[in-house]
């Protein structure tokens, strides 16, 4: 049956993203931006992006991951190696990450290449996670297929009582990838969708910067 969202509305009325809030560099802004959604009451994981990749079936595919560190070097988060969108970036490291805050009614686009981070700054960031984490990158082949939940609880269980006691080592397939930006895009809802977009555009190490039509 066809459900028509037609009178789904919203008016985006709170902010606005005007020449005198445009700095010369995107991370700039962007910490800005990342700043106020952290000091929001209103928004739940502010580290939470949307990756984009191109998968080996042609496809793009988008999930969510979690940002763990940013700096002009780029965007950092971690992840199974031999994971479906760890082999798409092997493949083709071209990805877009994607965060969107909407009790701020703000969206930044990033487009970027993927490269593996040092082993030891894989290894840091592993020893600081939670026993349950470290062990669940063990339990999990991720994106293959198994064949029941059950099969997945029973190999924690197992690893549980292996490592009972003992440090937990990172597996030689798990670490993180930086995302070295290219272009960012900054989107700010305003009133009647005549919304501001900014697009700063790494040209020969300078950004150029330019207004969008929404």
């Amino acid at each position: 049956m066809k459900k028509q969202l037609h009178h789904y509305r919203k008016s985006y009325e709170k902010f606005k993203l005007g020449e005198q809030e445009i700095s010369e560099h995107p991370l700039s802004l962007f910490e800005t931006w990342f700043k106020e959604a952290e000091q929001s009451l209103k928004v739940d994981e502010v580290n939470a992006m949307t990756l984009s990749t191109i998968g080996k079936d042609g496809f793009p595919k988008s999930r969510v991951v979690l940002l763990k560190q940013f700096d002009l070097n780029g965007f950092v988060f971690f992840t199974n190696y031999n994971s479906e969108k760890g082999q798409a970036m092997e493949k083709n490291p071209h990805v877009c990450l994607s965060f969107f805050w909407p009790a701020l009614e703000r969206q930044i686009i990033i487009k970027g290449i993927a490269e593996k981070v040092s082993e030891e700054e894989s290894e840091f960031y592993f020893q600081s996670r939670p026993r349950g984490s470290q062990l669940g990158a063990h339990a999990s082949n991720q994106s293959s297929e198994i064949s029941s939940r059950e099969e997945l609880d029973k190999h924690l269980q197992k690893l549980e009582v292996e490592y009972e006691g003992k440090e937990i080592p990172k597996p030689n397939y798990w670490g993180g990838y930086n995302i070295s930006p290219s272009e960012y895009e900054f989107w700010q809802g305003r009133k009647n969708r005549l919304h501001d977009r900014i697009r700063y555009k790494l040209i020969e190490d300078n950004w150029q910067i330019n207004r969008l039509a929404p």
